[in-house]
């Protein structure tokens, strides 16, 4: 079998796969790097794609941010932006971030989870909302009004804890 004769096994078996387990496109977004993590880190792979990706052994949501660059971080993207900064800090405490009782910082390399930190979802909104305060002024004159912004690889190192 030629390599590319492999690819396309293996991509018609993996979405197979994930057809079977109710799991979803594994190749939409970086869904593929939460079911791996999922599974790697002994979770329940969520089947929506919207909400949480994954669920621990309690039935907790969990949120996943994944990376393939050399240090872990997270990067939080899309994020819809409210009328109201309150309105806003209350999306991100019950909706987007606190909501989630953990966060896993999943770092690649070629194919491979090689390192994983987890941050409670409180600490996560601390770190994020001054982050996202500053930008929230300017979000509703832009053409894209979604707010972004990053868990850096210090602030994980410093509040998380080493899962792998």
């Amino acid at each position: 079998m030629t390599p590319e004769q492999e690819y396309l096994q293996c991509y018609k078996r993996m979405a197979e796969i994930c057809a079977e387990q109710e799991w979803g496109d594994p190749f939409s977004y970086a869904r593929s790097k939460e079911i791996y993590a999922a599974i790697a880190l002994g979770h329940k792979v969520a089947n929506s794609y919207s909400g949480p990706d994954a669920f621990n052994q309690q039935g907790e949501p969990l949120e996943y941010k994944s990376t393939i660059q050399d240090r872990v971080k997270g990067s939080y993207t899309g994020i819809s932006v409210q009328p109201t900064w309150k309105k806003q800090e209350e999306y991100l405490r019950e909706e987007k971030i606190a909501k989630y009782p953990q966060h896993y910082y999943n770092r690649f390399d070629w194919g491979e989870l090689v390192e994983c930190w987890t941050l409670p979802g409180d600490k996560v909104f601390d770190i994020l909302v001054p982050k996202l305060k500053k930008k929230f002024p300017n979000a509703l004159k832009k053409k894209d009004p979604r707010l972004s912004a990053n868990v850096s690889n210090t602030e994980i190192k410093k509040y998380g804890r080493r899962v792998i």
